[in-house]
């Protein structure tokens, strides 16, 4: 039932999603020379005089040590996240179409998939990694957050970063520099600058030099401590921006196969069309699910439904009450107890009309394994009806099982 307080206010308003609470966070980020590195970034990203051909070559050249030049992370990481606001990381259905994908419609795909995992796999769609985060943990605030006591991604990278500035190394202001240095000459370049590439490739390859000038300076304690929390947390970066990739640009196909896969499953109800289904799936799995429906179906029982172990006691002894079991109760009633006998399954009572009630008893006993010699009929009676009255707790049991095997996804 939706809430109706506030929302007119929202009728007469956009949403207006943007990426902006990411960018803020990483702005904190930008410290010492991480400041020179995304502003190098931004400055190769926006430049229009260099191809992007260019533009790849440069940023391979001076990502060297991928961990010191962060403003490549993090540029990357923002950029990433407008992706999916805009909903540009959907690849068109086809080429040359003019709309593609919303945001709404990601929020509402992702939706989809949180109802459809556990209806098909029964677990919870974090399981199969595709939960909210697996598809949106960026513009979630994943890097800002923990489940527990331990520092949050952002927090862990600010506090080596400000570490490393502190230390004063020579070789961070010399990166600061070079960063400099490139960014001032793409700025300045024009078309038809001479010697060109040539230039660029030299300040190129001072930036390249200034990373590992300063990721050696870093090897010793307590800096190699700091530097490999670069690396730690530069890895959970891009293995969340690579998971919200690859489950964002699949989200549709995805859906449709889950989507699939539930109408299928659902001719299953149809005997004509599950008889077919067998016949034309594949499939093996399929096949023993349309093959064995039937039979499966008829296992199911809501009176057998439990939740946890320890209502089976209780449903078992509900479910005898309700058929008027136990049927005999007095083991000196040897009439009840021979009659009982003829109604069990497992005793073969041919010509038991021939025998006397004690005569019953004592082939019934035979019949079940009951070690007969040296005992009263009193005492036989006694092992036979507790024998009987557990096997009929037993046969419950095994119906309760049943329907739970049929009522379990596998």
């Amino acid at each position: 039932m939706t809430v109706n307080k506030g929302l007119l206010s929202l009728v007469e308003n956009t949403p207006n999603f943007s990426n902006q609470a990411l960018e803020n966070a990483v702005n904190k980020l930008k410290v010492g020379w991480v400041i020179k590195s995304s502003i190098l970034d931004t400055d190769i990203q926006n430049n229009t005089v260099l191809t992007t051909s260019q533009k790849n070559d440069l940023k391979d050249d001076i990502n060297n040590i991928a961990h010191i030049n962060l403003g490549r992370v993090l540029g990357d990481l923002i950029r990433h996240s407008a992706t999916i606001i805009d909903a540009t990381i959907i690849p068109l259905e086809n080429e040359g179409d003019e709309t593609g994908a919303t945001f709404l419609e990601i929020l509402q795909n992702v939706q989809s998939v949180q109802g459809l995992i556990p209806e098909l796999y029964g677990v919870d769609a974090l399981v199969k990694n595709r939960g909210v985060d697996e598809h949106l943990g960026t513009l979630n605030n994943i890097f800002g957050t923990t489940d527990d006591s331990s520092a949050s991604v952002f927090t862990s990278l600010l506090e080596s970063i400000n570490f490393i500035v502190t230390a004063n190394l020579a070789t961070e202001t010399a990166l600061e520099t070079a960063y400099d240095n490139l960014s001032g000459f793409i700025n300045s370049v024009v078309g038809d600058s001479t010697d060109f590439q040539q230039t660029l490739d030299t300040f190129a390859t001072a930036v390249a030099t200034a990373h590992t000038n300063l990721n050696n300076a870093l090897a010793a304690e307590p800096l190699l401590t700091h530097k490999n929390n670069l690396i730690a947390q530069r890895e959970k970066i891009n293995v969340q921006v690579s998971l919200e990739n690859s489950n964002l640009t699949t989200l549709s196909t995805y859906i449709e196969g889950l989507s699939d896969n539930i109408s299928y499953s659902s001719l299953a109800e149809d005997e004509n069309l599950r008889q077919l289904m067998s016949t034309v799936a594949q499939d093996t799995n399929w096949q023993n699910y349309f093959t064995n429906y039937a039979d499966e179906k008829e296992k199911l029982n809501p009176i057998y439904t439990t939740n946890t172990d320890s209502d089976k006691s209780a449903i078992i002894d509900q479910v005898l009450a309700d058929s008027g079991l136990p049927d005999v109760t007095d083991a000196t009633d040897l009439a009840a107890v021979a009659a009982k006998a003829q109604r069990d399954s497992r005793i073969d009572t041919a010509n038991f009309d021939r025998y006397t009630v004690e005569q019953q008893i004592t082939k019934s006993c035979e019949q079940l394994g009951i070690t007969t010699a040296n005992r009263t009929i009193t005492a036989l009676s006694g092992t036979l009806l507790r024998n009987m009255n557990q096997h009929d707790r037993d046969e419950i049991a095994r119906q309760l099982d049943s329907n739970e095997s049929a009522n379990t996804l596998s």
